[in-house]
């Protein structure tokens, strides 16, 4: 028999560049989630800098305001014992990816790029952001030092995980809006 677990799922009003107003939304989220016996808390794409930034997302300061909420959300009590799922930019190899970091007790377990990115109707995720092209491959992100010192973490997994010998894990945000999306 299978084990069940309660997955938190959430819509947040966040706000273009208000790190402070969506880091406050995200822990109340992260509260409540727990709260009603949640083990995994996914929240929407971008939470953390807000989906709207437009060309905000080419600024160094988005990137790095991005990163303090990051670390702020793994220093917070709130986030201890149940699996947080952000949305986020990341900086790879001077690339920008739209990613989820997923962690858990201060540990942060896998930094997962978008593969699919809208490009169609009023969606231009293209202009701010690759595609992450390696399919079932992972790479070392090499993490800031405040974050290094923060998880004493050096180089998460970032891209593909594989759970165990016939498990993995599959995250993608916002697929069925890719044009030729199946679903």
């Amino acid at each position: 028999m299978g084990r069940k677990v309660t997955v938190a799922t959430c819509a947040l009003n966040q706000w273009a560049l208000d790190f402070e107003g969506n880091f406050q939304r995200i822990l109340k989220s992260i509260q409540i989630a727990k709260g009603k016996g949640a083990r995994y808390r996914l929240g929407p794409e971008l939470e953390i800098c807000g989906y709207g930034c437009w060309d905000h997302y080419h600024e160094s300061d988005t990137l790095l305001h991005s990163l303090q909420v990051l670390a702020a959300l793994l220093d917070a009590p709130a986030t201890q014992d149940i699996i947080c799922d952000v949305g986020m930019p990341i900086m790879h190899r001077n690339v920008r990816y739209n990613c989820r970091v997923i962690f858990l007790n201060r540990k942060i377990l896998l930094i997962r790029p978008k593969m699919a990115l809208a490009n169609e109707g009023n969606y231009r995720e293209l202009r701010w952001f690759t595609p992450w092209a390696r399919s079932r491959q992972t790479e070392e992100y090499v993490l800031p030092r405040m974050l290094q010192d923060l998880t004493k973490q050096v180089r998460p997994p970032q891209g593909f995980l594989r759970v165990g010998h016939r498990r993995s894990s599959g995250v993608e945000s916002a697929h069925s809006w890719v044009g030729g999306s199946t679903e």
